[in-house]
């Protein structure tokens, strides 16, 4: 089963195919069969966004689609950057480290204990005959004073994990893979897709 990823982005695709692959399914990135849609994220929640981007690519391919809103939200911000976290402020910000630098910017001064956060993701999957089928995970953290680890992308330098005693850039591709706020989400969609193969309905 083909499966598109309403994304460009080839980190997602890695770490979906590698949930996704036990199911038989191939995913794709909805520019492999030449579409370049972008979707206006006018959702409230990772959940709204998320279903409006694969909803856009099901519509434009019909074939099953898959797609994610994660952000991450910080306690003392009041849930900042949220579901803005890829477009954290806006025009003036134009990479993942300007948009990580804002953020430390305006967490000077905060104490270590008052620096929680937590990195969000909801994945929506889309069938033709109309099933939807939901996960959400998360990962509770602490922000950094400055960057730490070259792996990973956006805010991962930031980002330390108490419970593994490094930041998502410090830690290596199968060891996120197996407990970032992706795969908590990706466990989700799996039960309720292992529920859809008892029935006979994935095939």
């Amino acid at each position: 089963m083909k499966v598109v990823l309403a994304s460009q982005n080839p980190h997602k695709l890695r770490e979906i195919q590698t949930i996704l692959s036990e199911y038989g399914m191939e995913v794709v990135l909805q520019s492999d069969l030449g579409l370049s849609i972008d979707v206006d994220e006018t959702g409230e929640t990772f959940e709204e966004n998320s279903y409006l981007k694969a909803k856009a690519v099901l519509d434009a391919t019909g074939l099953p689609t898959v797609a994610d809103d994660s952000g991450l939200s910080v306690d003392v911000l009041g849930g900042e950057p949220g579901v803005y976290s890829a477009r954290y402020g806006g025009a003036a910000c134009v990479t993942d480290r300007d948009r990580t630098n804002l953020l430390l910017e305006k967490l000077r001064g905060v104490r270590p204990d008052e620096r929680t956060a937590r990195f969000v993701c909801v994945i929506t999957m889309l069938m033709p005959d109309g099933e939807k089928l939901v996960g959400r995970g998360s990962v509770e953290g602490v922000i950094t004073t400055e960057p730490h680890g070259e792996g990973g992308f956006g805010y991962d330098p930031v980002f330390y994990i108490p419970k593994e005693g490094m930041t998502y850039a410090e830690m290596g591709a199968e060891r996120k893979n197996q407990m970032s706020h992706r795969a908590n989400a990706l466990r989700q969609l799996e039960r309720q897709l292992d529920a859809r193969k008892e029935k006979g309905a994935l095939k």
